[in-house]
């Protein structure tokens, strides 16, 4: 008789407590999303300065974009990121060091605060609300990649 009377309790407790457990639940994933996606922007900063260092200066920058934003270099099939565009990439930056020997590297960034330049990416989450409590969206820093220029 005592487990018959828990069992309504326990049905009540859990009533109670769900909604925050899902809230909880959409929340880290929500988090999780928001890191993976600056993660997959962060390689593809680097790979797009890897591929621009061993190119001449100031050439295949288009190539470079579509490496940045698609994966690859013809600038086919669906953005690595969801809403990831070519506009959030400002062109790179070729800059020379030293007189013996002369050093060129090249930077290469996702989004920027400059007006007029690029804009900053923002990652919208799939789920806008849950239960009335509002997730937002967030824009990412600008994220950058230097690398030392094997072309000469």
């Amino acid at each position: 008789m005592v487990v018959q009377k828990q069992f309504g309790a326990a049905m009540v407790e859990f009533a109670l407590i769900m909604p925050f457990l899902l809230l909880l639940t959409f929340m880290v994933t929500e988090y999780s999303r928001a890191l993976h996606q600056y993660d997959v922007l962060t390689k593809s900063v680097r790979d797009g300065a890897r591929y621009l260092s061993m190119q001449q200066p100031n050439t295949k920058i288009t190539q470079a974009k579509n490496l940045m934003v698609y994966g690859n270099l013809a600038g086919t099939g669906s953005p690595l990121v969801l809403g990831l565009t070519t506009s959030h990439i400002p062109n790179p930056v070729w800059t020379t060091t030293g007189t013996s020997p002369v050093m060129i590297t090249v930077t290469v960034q996702i989004g920027t605060g400059a007006a007029g330049a690029a804009t900053r990416y923002r990652f919208v989450p799939l789920f806008g609300s849950v239960f009335g409590t509002t997730f937002g969206s967030a824009e990412f820093a600008p994220i950058t990649a230097t690398m030392r220029s094997g072309a000469s």
